[in-house]
């Protein structure tokens, strides 16, 4: 990068900006002659110069020109017009003048607008290309707010300035130069004036600026400190809460707005009395004009026509001068900010970007053995944690590496997975040093999985296939207005400097999937034997449960479900197991619901809460008093109360009934005790429910019968709730009715999961293993019925969120373990990828891994950090750090029976 951003915009844009240069040359004609335009308006059709006589014509636009060297002239002799004529004539000419020069502008400004745009889209690709490139040590002291927030907002004022960093002052500076000259030429002394002025605020103005960049530089270092602490903080909630530290990040963030504060304060102060102070120079100009201007015409040595051009000369002055001297408090305010990008993002062994090309063909498969020569690597702190370390690894070897003292093997599988570079030393592919290959071959031949690894925002299928993801192996097809649009952007794309790769593209690649031929098919097969290896299937399955599908976009998934549950109910009929599920009846009550979805027979789209929409209106309390069951279910409500407030009314908030009852607090048991208090409350007007009974009802509408066991709802009143189903919703307004979505045993609720779909009714609470025993046969069904593969498909489709933090952290453990699987690799380095599981089920899944990558056929090389030793013997060779050092190295059985210290950690 360029050290000023004078440099780097010219260095970019210097055919662009010669060109708009000549074309702001070309404006100062049009400009300067619009000076002189009003007093020659004023001093001869006006005043009558050159009109003395009534019949005396002047000639316009006449003139001649003589060619240099040539001698040839050539000109027009122009029409004679009278006193009117020439008033109508000059005056058409100002008002061209006028159009000319904002046309001019017009060109000028959008010009410099779509240059800065350019070069603003160049310098934010530019900064995440040398991010992408940054060495690991140093990205790992990175702070992604921060660096974030310097790609997005810092860099934003580049992009005004690029098109003004030299048409600017060329403009500025012409205009207020030819309106000078024209003011010298009117009359010297004013010249003079208007030129010392000129120089004072020249000269004094930027000087006084200068506190402002400083107190701009300060802000916008601790603005971006501010947003790398709410990054934190967010982060981090998890931990703050934890140990009760909130209050001491309020204090901290607190402080940092104090702090900004200050220096925004400061800035203000200092902004205003610059600008009061050049505001009053550019008055002080015009007093001296009217004053010395006037006395001279008083004196005949000026006339009127002069007096009023340099006047309405001065007028367009002032703002060139001022906008002259902005554009220099810009310059040296983006010089600031450009000086800290660059002191962030000018690092030292940046990756060179040969290694980053992009490869679209598959390479080759390589027979080169992986190994260690002589390697030391050192940590932050500058401490050895590898020291020379010497270590060899063939192709079909797996190889078990675990730690007696320190992390040598931890930090020993960074260097194998290009994650941490040596200080000494180098980790060679064959013969050559892996930091002198192109990630192309890297990247592609290593696969290195540990804790730390990132999972992006989108699907759960979307991060498997990433490790995929390496160029574009099949071409989008663009018709029409889309393929002119396409066009458009390469275009624009080549002129900003950035590379023109379609995202659109087909950028999966087969060839890579780890079991098969590189067949689409294959790359299926991959994906379901990695989710079997890593025991993920189940919960990718129990995502696409709890998903919910719109069955507008997928008609046919949505038409299986529905198959599917006709076949589950059949199923379980046949069992005698009818009884687990309860379903949903139109001419039946679901004891298992609450009154509220067995009233409305149907899924609200919102919960029903007491500002939804439905229960906050007057319609829904109308309906169900034309229904008969306003009243009963206000008395209802009040026997719950009652009974829950009696029951429960002094237990304590943490209490295993709150836990049970979710739609109960003891917020909620207070709430209902302050509404049973009241009496004699006085009759609402017009009938209308009081709040009190309206909260009774709302807590009838969740009762269920076998929860709350209280044996109120008798049977009379569930049929006459069945019996008024469609009168009540049909008594419903059509506004409120679209907040309600019906039951039907032959449709799919989309506003339902797609487990709530399957099933179509509430699980009895009479049986105890009633989930599992559901689980297993549903699971059965859908395999029967060839689903399964569609379920899985759901669930992949899962949105994982921010970072995969939907997901569990041993279900990310277990996806970032299976993409590495999916794709084929030589050697899979895993750096203690599954710490949290259960020992059994570590052992179950490393030996799941390791059948499954011995089925490639390219017979690739496994290293592995194990934080369970005794695992150590699944694998060829082991190799024991201490200290940073390789201790032993041997077979399981060899360094069981030959060394104790090995043996002791395995016991």
């Amino acid at each position: 990068m360029q050290k000023t951003l004078l440099r780097y915009i010219w260095e970019h844009t210097k055919p662009q900006q010669v060109f708009i240069l000549l074309i702001v040359a070309l404006s100062m004609i049009p400009y300067f002659l619009a000076f002189d335009l009003p007093k020659q308006i004023i001093n001869g059709p006006i005043q009558g110069q050159g009109f003395e006589d009534l019949s005396a014509t002047q000639t316009f636009m006449d003139f001649s020109f003589t060619i240099p060297l040539l001698g040839y002239t050539f000109g027009f002799d122009g029409f004679p017009l009278d006193r009117m004529q020439t008033l109508v004539a000059l005056s058409l000419v100002f008002l061209l003048l006028v159009v000319i020069n904002g046309a001019f502008k017009y060109y000028i400004n959008t010009y410099k607008g779509r240059l800065g745009e350019r070069l603003l889209r160049r310098i934010r690709f530019e900064l995440v290309d040398r991010v992408l490139r940054f060495p690991p040590r140093h990205a790992k002291s990175l702070n992604g707010a921060e660096i974030a927030s310097m790609i997005k907002d810092e860099v934003e004022p580049f992009g005004g300035f690029t098109g003004d960093a030299f048409v600017q002052p060329a403009l500025l500076g012409g205009q207020a130069l030819a309106a000078l000259f024209f003011i010298i030429l009117q009359n010297f002394w004013l010249g003079m004036v208007a030129a010392f002025m000129v120089a004072i605020q020249v000269i004094i103005i930027p000087k006084m600026r200068r506190r402002l960049i400083e107190l701009g530089r300060q802000r916008q270092i601790t603005a971006r400190r501010l947003a790398g602490k709410v990054n934190e903080v967010v982060e981090g909630l998890g931990t703050i809460h934890a140990y009760d530290t909130s209050n001491f990040e309020r204090a901290d963030v607190a402080s940092r707005l104090g702090e900004i504060y200050r220096i925004r304060y400061d800035l203000y102060q200092w902004k205003f009395l610059v600008k009061f102070l050049n505001n009053f120079l550019s008055q002080v100009t015009p007093f001296l004009f009217y004053l010395i201007g006037g006395y001279l015409t008083l004196r005949g040595t000026l006339d009127v026509g002069q007096l009023v051009a340099v006047i309405n000369a001065y007028k367009d002055l002032p703002g060139p001068l001022k906008e002259l001297i902005d554009w220099d408090q810009a310059r040296q305010d983006v010089q600031v900010k450009y000086e800290q990008i660059f002191e962030n993002f000018e690092v030292e062994d940046l990756i060179n970007p040969a290694l980053h090309a992009l490869t679209p063909a598959a390479a080759q498969p390589r027979s080169e053995t992986l190994q260690a020569v002589s390697v030391s690597i050192s940590d932050d702190s500058g401490a050895k944690v590898v020291d020379h370390v010497t270590l060899k690894i063939d192709r079909g070897e797996t190889v078990a590496m675990v730690d007696h003292a320190g992390r040598g093997a931890e930090a020993m599988a960074e260097a194998f997975g290009r994650m941490a570079w040596p200080s000494s030393g180098r980790i060679c592919l064959g013969d050559n040093d892996i930091r002198e290959l192109p990630e192309s071959v890297t990247g592609r031949h290593i696969s290195y999985v540990s804790t730390d690894s990132y999972f992006f925002h989108g699907s759960l299928k979307d991060n498997l296939l990433y490790g995929l993801k390496h160029a574009p192996v099949k071409k989008y097809e663009y018709e029409g207005l889309k393929a002119r649009q396409r066009l458009w952007e390469i275009r624009e794309a080549r002129k900003a400097g950035n590379p023109h790769l379609d995202i659109r593209a087909g950028w999966v690649d087969y060839s890579y999937a780890a079991l098969g031929n590189g067949a689409k098919e294959d790359l299926r097969k991959s994906l379901l034997a990695a989710l079997d290896a890593v025991q993920l299937t189940d919960d990718v399955l129990e995502l696409a449960l709890h998903s919910i599908i719109n069955p507008e976009e997928d008609p046919d998934f949505a038409a299986r479900v529905v198959e599917m549950r006709r076949a589950l109910r059949t199923r379980m009929n046949e069992l005698g197991m009818d009884s687990l599920v309860i379903p949903f009846e139109p001419d039946g009550y679901n004891a298992q619901a609450t009154v509220a979805e067995n009233l409305l027979f149907g899924a609200t789209l919102a919960p029903l809460t007491p500002d939804n929409e439905l229960l906050s209106s007057e319609h829904f309390y109308t309906a169900l008093n034309k229904v008969g069951l306003q009243r009963p279910f206000a008395e209802i409500g009040r026997t719950v109360a009652r009974n829950l407030v009696e029951i429960f009314g002094g237990l304590p908030a943490d209490h295993p009934f709150f836990r049970q009852v979710t739609s109960l607090s003891a917020e909620d048991i207070s709430y209902y005790q302050s509404l049973l208090q009241r009496k004699n409350e006085p009759k609402p007007v017009n009938f209308r429910l009081s709040e009190a009974d309206k909260a009774f009802i709302r807590l009838t509408l969740e009762y269920i019968e076998p929860r709350y066991r209280l044996g109120i709802l008798t049977d009379e009143l569930k049929d006459k709730i069945v019996g008024s189903r469609e009168l009540f919703y049909t008594e419903l307004p059509a506004h409120l009715r679209e907040l309600v979505e019906r039951y039907d045993p032959d449709k799919y609720v989309s506003v339902a999961t797609l487990r709530e779909n399957i099933v179509f009714g509430k699980l009895s609470n009479s049986n105890a293993d009633g989930v599992a025993e559901l689980r297993t046969l549903a699971g059965t069904v859908s395999r029967e019925l060839g689903f399964a593969d569609q379920l899985l498909n759901a669930g992949l489709d899962y949105d994982i969120g921010a970072g995969g933090r939907r997901l569990t952290p041993i279900q990310r453990r277990k996806l970032n373990l299976a993409r590495a699987l999916i794709r084929r690799s030589d050697y899979y380095v895993f750096n203690k990828p599954l710490p949290g599981l259960e020992r059994h089920t570590q052992e179950e899944i490393v030996q799941n891994v390791l059948a499954f990558l011995g089925q490639q056929e390219n017979d690739p090389a496994v290293i592995w950090v194990l934080s369970n030793i005794s695992l150590s013997r699944l694998f060829d060779k082991v190799v024991m750090f201490d200290g940073g050092a390789i201790l032993e190295e041997g077979s399981y059985e060899t360094l069981e029976q030959e060394s104790g210290t090995f043996k002791a950690l395995v016991a």
